[in-house]
Order: structure tokens, then C-alpha cells, then sequence
């Protein structure tokens, strides 16, 4: 009987270390993580807001997405489907899109409270398109049906485009600047990389249209001034949500229309800016010049 009073006085002793011992080799619950980690960045000062020239030296640039990553926030892209990849650029190496997929940001920092705005970017097609209209980009708004507050789609299939004349519409909160007919945009489907620039002036409330480093001139009021946008751009800050490059929403699986007809761009992008001000036309040309 002591024999066996001392074996359980022994256990009792034990007991409560077995027990954290169990506990310490279960793997703790954690809560799930979200899409992305939101951070409160400080971003620096300064016109550009969101820059991503595609080719981080970063040590870790390794990761596609880190390669991508935006150089205002930091913030990488999230992490690509495989079928993108990364090719020779203007400058160093850029972005290569693929059907049906696109690039996702956790947003475009504080790009929303532009009242004035630039848009530009490297681009450089595969030809002309046999296809519906491809997407370069969409700022995500949920303020307007199709959840993008600005989008710019390359048209093509029944607009008539040629490798020196591209359909092409530009969208600013549903406002369609349209570059049809007379008004259709040289070169971008001739198979070489092209700068481009859309910038919005709230002083004169026009859209100003840049081709390797120089204006469209004789463009119709479909093209630069439309009645529904003017004055301050005036985005909701708090319903811009998510930056998509070479696609629209719903290659990233976004919120917005999904109808087959909405395709993504296949190309390449490189050097892409957004900027909180209306850039001077020396300011583009400077863009161009320096391949940046």
C-alpha cells in the first residue's frame, strides 16, 4: 500500500507539468490573417503617390511581388498569378501580362484625394488585339455601378483599330473620355514601348492626352472636357479601396462586372505613376526623355 500511496502522491506532483507539457506541444490558434497587412505608413511628401517602375533591387526582389512592390508605401503587389512574369523593360525590367489575371494593390496610398491628377505609365503591346476590350488599369471605387472610380481600357474588335490607330476610352467617376473616329490614339499597338499620360487640370476641367512625350492637339470634346467632371476630381477618399494594373476588378476578383467580354491587357507596363497634380507638358516630355 505505501508502494502505491507513493506512486500517486508522485503522479499528483507531476500531474500539472504533464498537463503544460500537453499544452505547450498543441500549436495555438491564431487568428486568420486578412488579404493583406494594413499598415498606418508615413508616406513622404512630394506629387507622386504611387510609383512602380517593376524593378526592385531590393535582396529580396527575388519574390515577383516584392519586385513589383510600390516605392512610395513600400508595400509589395500582392502575390501574382504565376502566369504574369517580368521581361525587359524600358528601364531595367517590367511587368508581362497574361489573359484573364492581373496585379492587385492593397491600394493607391492617398491617390483619392487628388484634385488634379496625372496618369503615366510605360506601355508596349503585342500587336493589334483579335479580341474584346482589354483593361490596363482600374483605381476600385465602390461609389460607381461598376466599382472603378478610374479605368482605361485599349478597344479594338468592332472600333476598328490598327497598329497606328487605337480605340481607346479613358474613365474618370464614370465620366468616358472616348478616343473614336479622328480622335483615335497613335502607336500603341505598333509592337514598341510607348509613353503615356492622361492629365486632369481642375483649373480649366480638361483632360490633357500624352504620346511619347508629346500632347494629342485637335482632339473633340468626347476627349477632353465632359460636362459630368469639373473642377476638383473630388474622389471619396474612403470608398477607394484597391489599385489593379493590367486588368480590371475582376481579374484579381474584385467587386465590380464580370462579363466575358471585359478582358485583361496581355502586354507589358512599366515606370507606372500616379501623381496628385497636374504635370506641366516640360514634365512629361521629361518623363519620356529619361525612360523613366
Amino acid at each position: 500500500m505505501s508502494m502505491l500511496r507513493k506512486m500517486a502522491e508522485t503522479l499528483l506532483l507531476l500531474s500539472p507539468l504533464i498537463i503544460l507539457g500537453v499544452i505547450s506541444c498543441n500549436k495555438p490558434s491564431r487568428p486568420a490573417l486578412g488579404r493583406y497587412p494594413v499598415d498606418n505608413v508615413t508616406l513622404p511628401g512630394g506629387d507622386l503617390r504611387f510609383f512602380v517602375n517593376f524593378d526592385s533591387t531590393k535582396p529580396d526582389a527575388k519574390q515577383i511581388n516584392i519586385r513589383f512592390e510600390d516605392s512610395i508605401s513600400g508595400y509589395p503587389s500582392f502575390f501574382p498569378n504565376s502566369a504574369i512574369s517580368v521581361v525587359p523593360g524600358i528601364h531595367g525590367t517590367a511587368y508581362k501580362g497574361s489573359d484573364g489575371v492581373a496585379l492587385e494593390y492593397v491600394n493607391a496610398n492617398d491617390f483619392a484625394s487628388a484634385s488634379s491628377f496625372t496618369v503615366a505609365f510605360w506601355e508596349k503591346a503585342e500587336g493589334v488585339p483579335k479580341s474584346d476590350p482589354q483593361f490596363v488599369m482600374s483605381l476600385v471605387d465602390k461609389d460607381y455601378w461598376h466599382n472603378s472610380g478610374v479605368f482605361l481600357l485599349f478597344d479594338h474588335q468592332g472600333a476598328g483599330s490598327t497598329a497606328d490607330s487605337a480605340a481607346v476610352t479613358f474613365a474618370v467617376k464614370d465620366n468616358w473620355y472616348v478616343f473614336h473616329n479622328k480622335d483615335r490614339i497613335p502607336k500603341i499597338y505598333d509592337k514598341g514601348w510607348h509613353h503615356m499620360a492622361f492629365v486632369y487640370d481642375e483649373t480649366t476641367s480638361k483632360l490633357t492626352t500624352y504620346i511619347d512625350g508629346q500632347a494629342l492637339t485637335g482632339l473633340s470634346k468626347d476627349a477632353t472636357s465632359l460636362a459630368g467632371l469639373q473642377g476638383k476630381a473630388n474622389f471619396t477618399p474612403g470608398s477607394v479601396s484597391n489599385l489593379v494594373l493590367g486588368g480590371w476588378n475582376k481579374h484579381v476578383g474584385l467587386p465590380g462586372p464580370t462579363d466575358d467580354w471585359i478582358k485583361s491587357f496581355p502586354g507589358s507596363l512599366d515606370q507606372f505613376r500616379l501623381y496628385n497634380k497636374a504635370l506641366s507638358a516640360s514634365d512629361i516630355l521629361a518623363l519620356f526623355n529619361s525612360k523613366l
